[in-house]
């Protein structure tokens, strides 16, 4: 009954959140522009072409999409943590079960902090040879 009841809450978290994110996409981003702009993509215009270097690296863009899913599962993780420890009516293993939930998704993200500074860090180290000042 419990794994039904956090299987259709999980399932509503991510029906809203895909809902959230379908109606905020700017509509340029969902490939407007005709022929021309079907031409331009074809010839690869506005898209990155380097591996490491600048703000628009592949690299960057990938490690930046991987911690906003990990403070996305994050949150939500707090929040399902929140609400087992308010739905737990007082016993002890499941209070306990609550509270460790709450801990390990603070842990996951501060390991997805620092994680994203030491890749930071060395990406800048091993492109600038030794000068992090740019970040």
């Amino acid at each position: 009954m419990m794994k039904r009841y956090v299987l259709t809450i999980l399932t509503g978290i991510f029906t809203i959140g895909f809902g959230i994110m379908t109606v905020t996409t700017p509509v340029a981003a969902l490939g407007e522009g005709g022929a021309p702009a079907g031409i331009n993509a074809a010839r690869g215009d506005n898209t990155p072409s380097n591996l490491l270097n600048g703000e628009t690296s592949i690299i960057r863009r990938g490690i930046n999409l991987m911690l906003y899913g990990i403070g996305v599962l994050s949150v939500i993780m707090l929040i399902f943590g929140g609400f087992r420890y308010i739905v737990s009516g007082g016993q002890k293993e499941k209070v306990t079960a609550a509270k460790n939930t709450i801990l390990y998704a603070i842990i996951g993200l501060l390991v997805a902090v620092f994680a994203y500074a030491i890749i930071n860090f060395v990406i800048m180290t091993v492109i600038s040879g030794g000068s992090t000042t740019d970040v």
